[in-house]
């Protein structure tokens, strides 16, 4: 298999030897270890792939159904991960990163309601999508709830950024660049709407707390 003759941005060009050496089965590998906690392109080679089947030199459909796939399945590691040793590592390490059992607490709090939403949206934003499937099992987030939102992620996920690659073509250096500047806007987004509603959840207790305190003085 050969490069496309399209210029390739720095990323994209740097991962083009390992796609035209092993294909499909990087695609596989760098998707599942990127969505089970390991920081590699999992995603700039989704990208590649995409713009090599727009130039005919894969096949579009086999390049999202195994990327979908590998990223369930890596996904799906990582609750395993956080499942079977998370509580024991917050238990022994999290004093150290300031997360105490009152914060624990709350964060399974926080996934039991909103745990699906978590899972499905995290794929598209870097750090996240390496380590909401930790994170889920850390919090306990019963299996048969996160296996569903675990599938719809990964679905969306290799849908939205294979159409662009597969899309772009030509253009891939232009688009991809775009793309990731909204990435990061949409990072700083959701950021923005986390931090809300956590603060809008303290000062709920407060006040809670403030109307009990009153009326026990009564």
């Amino acid at each position: 298999m050969s490069a496309p003759t399209t210029p390739l941005p720095g990323a994209l060009a740097g991962l083009a030897p390992l796609l035209d050496h092993y294909g499909y089965l990087a695609v596989a590998l760098l998707v599942l270890l990127d969505n089970c906690g390991i920081p590699v392109p999992g995603q700039t080679i989704l990208v590649l792939a995409s713009v090599y089947a727009g130039t005919g030199h894969l096949d579009f459909a086999t390049v999202l159904v195994i990327a979908a796939g590998a990223a369930t399945l890596g996904n799906s590691l990582g609750y395993l991960i956080g499942r079977t040793g998370g509580r024991a590592f917050v238990h022994r390490w999290g004093r150290y990163v300031l997360l105490t059992p009152a914060r624990m607490e709350r964060a399974d709090g926080f996934f039991a309601r909103h745990g699906g939403q978590v899972v499905t949206v995290a794929r598209f934003v870097d750090g996240l999508r390496q380590y909401n499937g930790i994170i889920a099992g850390t919090t306990e987030m019963p299996w048969r709830r996160f296996w569903p939102f675990n599938l719809l992620g990964a679905v969306l996920w290799t849908a939205v950024w294979g159409t662009l690659g597969y899309v772009a073509g030509a253009n891939i250096g232009t688009v991809y660049r775009t793309a990731l500047r909204y990435q990061v806007w949409f990072a700083v987004g959701l950021g923005v709407l986390v931090a809300a509603f956590l603060l809008r959840h303290v000062l709920r207790r407060r006040r809670r707390r403030r109307t009990g305190t009153d009326a026990g003085s009564e």
